[in-house]
């Protein structure tokens, strides 16, 4: 078999796993908990095979030889509106996880999109412009997926970190999709790597890309087709760190309650946090029972 045959039927399964992951997801109605994961997975079962058709349109000549312009453009623009979709896609995950715990969920979500926006103008202020015309469209679209591929790996690594405290199973489908794409980052990251210190090896390591592609994939479909585990409240105890965090994070969000703090002259600055973060609780503690 052929290198291209090899490649071409890798290009087929590619297509069949997208078209089976995306029948699963809207089937399970996956769409309504990731809307940017569904636009993603659209995204792609539907330029597939238009990318295919005018990819081999090139060497029969179709379309008064305008295949190549046709396929440039569709090509870049399906890469820049993915770069750009994988930043939703990072925010849901990030909120579905935090999902039993409000606050940390709002404050994190502050937090998180700050990074997104720094990593986009870091991603601006570092492309070189070395290429004029239609030639900078491959840097801009290459540089805003390695910022949106470096976030995916941190996303991964924090629920990785963070999933017994947040008790996130590994078989939610939020972390799921967080695997899926960790391990294209990665492929994506080790395909550079290796492609700059050994430019003879590129042919053999598209095979190895394409492979980790369909890992990927494959790992998104299998979360799709198996059950996933009834989402059941959070129980903590009271004294249980997170708890305290995420009461501390709802706090500061808190606009109603004032305290009025006096400080002793000696005070130990971390005892003197405490208290007001007790005061603020037992405050808020009160509000929400005269409410209710």
């Amino acid at each position: 078999m052929s290198s291209q045959t090899a490649m071409t039927l890798m290009s087929v399964v590619e297509f069949a796993l997208w078209a089976v992951l995306g029948f699963l997801f809207w089937t399970k109605k996956l769409q309504r908990r990731f809307p940017a994961m569904g636009t993603y997975v659209a995204l792609h079962v539907a330029s597939i095979p238009v990318l295919v058709v005018l990819f081999h349109g090139q060497a029969q000549h179709w379309f008064n030889d305008y295949c190549f312009a046709m396929y440039f453009f569709t090509y870049w623009a399906v890469f820049i509106a993915s770069a750009m979709i994988l930043y939703f896609v990072c925010l849901e995950v990030f909120s579905a996880a935090l999902s039993a715990f409000s606050g940390l969920m709002k404050f994190g979500i502050v937090v998180f999109r700050w990074a997104i926006l720094a990593s986009v103008i870091v991603t601006f202020s570092s492309i070189s412009f070395a290429h004029k015309g239609l030639m900078l469209i491959p840097d801009i679209a290459n540089a805003l997926m390695r910022s949106v591929s470096i976030l995916e790996l941190c996303l991964l690594g924090f629920l990785c970190l963070s999933m017994n405290a947040l008790r996130l199973p590994a078989r939610d489908m939020a972390f799921g999709i967080a695997l899926g794409f960790g391990v294209m980052s990665a492929n994506d990251f080790i395909q550079s790597l290796f492609i700059s210190i050994h430019s003879s090896l590129t042919a053999p390591w598209q095979f190895v890309y394409e492979a980790m592609i369909l890992v990927a994939i494959g790992t998104w479909t299998t979360y799709c087709a198996l059950p996933e585990p009834a989402r059941r409240p959070v129980v903590m105890p009271a004294n249980s760190t997170i708890y305290r965090w995420n009461e501390i994070a709802s706090a500061l969000g808190h606009t109603g309650t004032q305290v009025a703090v006096q400080q002793p002259a000696n005070g130990f600055f971390l005892t003197d946090v405490e208290r007001v973060v007790e005061k603020v609780l037992a405050r808020n503690l009160k509000d929400r029972e005269s409410e209710s």
